[in-house]
């Protein structure tokens, strides 16, 4: 045998019955899922600074928190009626281009911001630019890289995707509140703008639209070809939304996530803590707790998804609302101007349910919706943000009116109460097991 033949015989011999152990490599598919997770992290930056600079714009501007509110709602009703065109508009022009446009109208929102001296300049910078960017790197640019590049493990990827915006909410936080109690609320505007500029160059370099413009299957699946590119996207995502809300399960599903929206990110996120404060909290305590909600949140969204995988998300989603619920109705409370083993407990409590919902709601769209499942759930988001919307708004003016936050708290325990009823309302595809495999 000669020494060029003689290794190919080593590595499968019938003869010695030797083979060569294979390199694993790790799939595309989980390369494309991390800069994902990176690029939301990226563009979740901005979330963490509305309830920090509520009462630091107040005092600069004299702007009513209703004002700053309405420009915090502004933003956050863009946010979910741009999702589910940038559903579309991915399946047109493609994830990367989407998503680098996206991150400079960020970028831009938040460092023009610097300059602003009136409120309806906070409305463009905050409201328009920032809530259409982050809008097309919302929930349903999620559902688009897990739909294409997952197969298997759709339910665990679409948890620790859904965990990038706590993750940002945990890094950015602590940072900008430190930076608005040292250095004022310009700075930290400025920090957000360079974080979504970092991010820009690893989406365009490492990001792929499709597997198959690698060569590859999807992770779990078999290898199809890339579609064509999609046109008329904003004529098909209307035509899903008409096509959808002739279907019960939408509206549930829509009227069940605005009250999710509506007790997290129009609660919480923008007024928990000028409510803190109202009780003589420092704001960097009450930021740091918000930013504790983002490690336990962490662990409860990815761990809802490996549930999702597993049990029925009617079920699951039923029982995060009702849980919420309760918690709201005890916050009243626990609002003290030390950090109290109470308050901690309802910290972590609250930050295991704070988007555990996504993961199952994602999981009903695709069973009730099938291909058209991402822009539906773009759609559910927007229901989502139009809900996170209002009560930031809401909130704002019940503050200035009653002089406390109570009386939101209490309302919003209510709703959850209600959206709990409504996803034990959906109604089961028919031929499908209990647990549905996101």
């Amino acid at each position: 045998m000669n020494r060029t033949t003689e290794p190919a015989a080593r590595e499968d011999s019938p003869l010695t019955g030797y083979e060569a152990p294979r390199r694993r490599r790790v799939h595309r598919a989980w390369i494309v899922a991390a800069v994902t997770f990176v690029t939301i992290i990226g563009g979740a930056a901005f979330n963490a600074l509305p309830g920090l600079l509520i009462d630091p714009l107040h005092e600069e501007f004299h702007w009513s928190r209703g004002e700053i509110g309405l420009a915090v709602s502004l933003d956050m009703a863009l946010y979910g009626l741009t999702a589910p065109f940038a559903a579309a508009l991915m399946d047109r022009f493609g994830i990367r281009r989407v998503v680098v446009v996206a991150l400079s109208a960020v970028a831009a929102g938040a460092l023009a911001s610097y300059w602003m001296t009136a409120s309806w300049q906070l409305m463009i910078y905050w409201g328009l630019l920032v809530g259409l960017g982050t809008g097309a790197m919302a929930m349903s640019f999620s559902a688009t890289v897990t739909n294409r590049w997952f197969v298997a493990r759709r339910g665990l990827v679409t948890g620790i995707l859904t965990a990038a915006g706590a993750s940002g909410q945990l890094v950015f936080l602590p940072l900008c509140a430190w930076i608005v109690d040292r250095h004022g609320w310009r700075p930290a505007s400025v920090t957000v703008a360079l974080a979504a500029l970092v991010v820009v160059p690893f989406v365009w370099l490492l990001m792929r639209d499709h597997p198959a413009d690698v060569g590859l299957a999807p992770y779990g699946g078999e290898y199809v070809a890339k579609p064509a590119p999609a046109r008329g996207a904003a004529r098909r995502t209307v035509r899903v939304l008409v096509d959808a809300a002739r279907t019960g399960p939408f509206w549930l599903l829509a009227g069940s996530f605005a009250i999710c929206g509506a007790s997290t990110n129009g609660l919480i996120r923008t007024h928990f803590v000028p409510s803190a404060h109202d009780h003589h909290m420092p704001i960097t305590a009450a930021a740091s707790l918000l930013a504790v909600i983002g490690i336990f949140d962490i662990i409860g969204t990815i761990f809802s998804g490996w549930l999702t995988d597993r049990f029925d998300a009617r079920r699951l989603l039923a029982v995060y609302y009702a849980l919420r619920g309760i918690s709201l109705l005890f916050l009243p409370l626990l609002m003290q101007a030390a950090v109290e083993p109470p308050m901690v407990f309802f910290i972590v409590f609250y930050g295991l349910d704070w988007v555990a919902t996504v993961p199952p709601t994602l999981a009903l769209c695709r069973e009730q919706y099938g291909e058209d499942s991402a822009i539906v759930f773009g759609w559910v988001l927007a229901s989502h943000q139009v809900g996170a919307a209002l009560v930031a708004f809401l909130g704002g003016v019940a503050r200035d009116h009653f002089g406390s936050y109570d009386v939101v708290w209490y309302s919003a325990g209510a709703l959850c109460a209600m959206a709990a009823l409504m996803a034990l309302m959906i109604r089961r595809v028919k031929g499908l097991p209990a647990a549905v495999a996101g």
